[in-house]
């Protein structure tokens, strides 16, 4: 994570809300800005990447960490 990257901490939340929380904080960077969003519901790891590239952002990466999180680095347009 680089200095101006924000970190959104998405452990114990499901879809829908795990893409309508990243989508809320992605409306508050400006463009060009890095957001790490942590996940632990999987399926959040196919739908919102999917959804975020969708809205025009950048998938940078998605980190697989221990105990099922995964880190997703975002791009805002």
């Amino acid at each position: 994570m680089t200095e101006d990257s924000i970190e959104l901490d998405l452990r114990g939340e499901i879809c829908p809300f795990t893409f309508v929380k990243t989508k809320l904080q992605l409306e508050e960077l400006e463009s060009g800005e890095h957001l790490t969003v942590i996940f632990d519901y999987a399926s959040a790891i196919s739908n919102v990447p999917k959804s975020v590239k969708n809205e025009g952002h950048t998938i940078l990466g998605i980190d697989k960490e221990e105990n099922n999180i995964w880190k997703v680095h975002i791009k805002k347009a």
